[in-house]
């Protein structure tokens, strides 16, 4: 397997003092017009939105809370478990987890009290969110025209609630892959269903799975939605079908993020389990086109550094060089803290050149 290993330089992430807990948690990242960088973390319920003032340096911080956008929010202080964003003709896509949560060991507790908070699985409804917000510009918002089509009006709305979490679990619970898993209350880290990619193309959204991964092989989701009313959405029949499914052969590894270039589909991938890496980028060519029921082997292109217990790569976005090469910002959960966090406020991400 030949990639390269490098990155070109790095790129200073700066967040305002008493709200920069997003810094060490971050899972999601995108790139919009004017250079604006929003991003997600997965212990909040905010998006955090920096611009870039000088070469390789975001900062302006601010934040904007979903449930401003987004009613209802069914907790606007627990965590959504934002895992992926990108940007589409005027709208800011975000996609939750959608996973279940195991109860972590810590250290302030006994071996007992832990083993039996092992046993804990935690439904949180907030982390069942796939929406689009409107933005123009630094600005997100619940409604507004078109930056460039005003007779076009855009409206923030979400998949529509259920029972099981939104339209896409309730058609996920008739699948002959997935199901099991959803229906068992598997937690996503234990390779339980977990989405932690997003990528938009057109009226097609792609949601890479970091779980579950079927004998080694990772699932990308493909689906389409229509507006129930201006706050709502629903799925929209792909071919007669309310989703497409497709398998991947990323070396036995997760989704971590999707991003497109051009009509390729670009795969972030690492560990589906609570592991460090290995963390690679692979490209899987005309992947916005992408036939069901064939087995797809995307080409590695480039091996992306991990650390012990930290430096966990979760996001990526294309971003512009002064020399002009194309390049992808990625970004890390549990940044190093010798090597990644500057300061009280700032947080180091990476450059990689394709």
């Amino acid at each position: 397997m030949q990639t390269k290993k490098f990155s070109i330089e790095q790129v200073l992430l700066r967040f305002k003092s008493g709200i920069q807990d997003s810094r060490e948690s971050l899972s999601a990242v995108a790139l919009t017009p004017g250079n604006y960088l929003w991003l997600g973390a997965d212990e909040t319920s905010s998006i955090e939105r920096l611009s870039c003032t000088v070469p390789n340096t975001f900062e302006n911080h601010e934040r904007f809370l979903v449930a401003d956008f987004i009613p209802p929010i069914t907790d606007s202080d627990k965590e959504i478990d934002i895992e992926g964003l990108d940007y589409d003709d005027g709208y800011l896509w975000l996609v939750g987890s959608h996973s279940l949560k195991r109860t972590k060991p810590n250290d302030k507790q006994t071996d007992l009290e832990n083993i039996q908070n092992l046993a804990i699985i935690e439904p949180e409804n907030n982390r069942f969110l796939l929406a689009r917000i409107p933005l123009v510009g630094d600005r997100l918002y619940q409604s507004c025209s078109h930056p460039e089509n005003p007779d076009k009006q855009l409206t923030a709305a979400r998949l529509e609630k259920t029972k099981s979490g939104n339209y896409l679990t309730d058609a996920l619970l008739e699948d002959p892959h997935l199901a099991p898993f959803l229906k068992a209350n598997i937690p996503g880290k234990d390779n339980g269903f977990d989405i932690e990619g997003l990528a938009v193309y057109k009226d097609k959204i792609f949601l890479g799975l970091r779980g579950p991964v079927l004998r080694g092989w990772a699932i990308v989701l493909e689906i389409k939605v229509k507006e129930i009313n201006s706050t709502s959405l629903k799925l929209k029949k792909i071919e007669d079908k309310r989703y497409k499914k497709h398998f991947i052969d990323l070396d036995g590894l997760g989704v971590r993020d999707l991003c497109i270039d051009g009509q390729d589909l670009l795969i972030l991938a690492g560990p589906t389990m609570d592991i460090d890496g290995p963390v690679r980028l692979y490209r899987l060519e005309n992947g916005v086109n992408l036939p069901e029921n064939v087995l797809l082997k995307p080409t590695p292109i480039l091996d992306i550094p991990y650390g012990n217990g930290e430096d966990h790569a979760e996001g990526m976005t294309f971003v512009s060089t002064e020399e002009n090469k194309k390049s992808l910002i990625v970004l890390y959960d549990s940044p190093a803290k010798k090597t990644r966090l500057q300061g009280d406020d700032s947080v180091l991400a990476d450059i990689f050149q394709l």
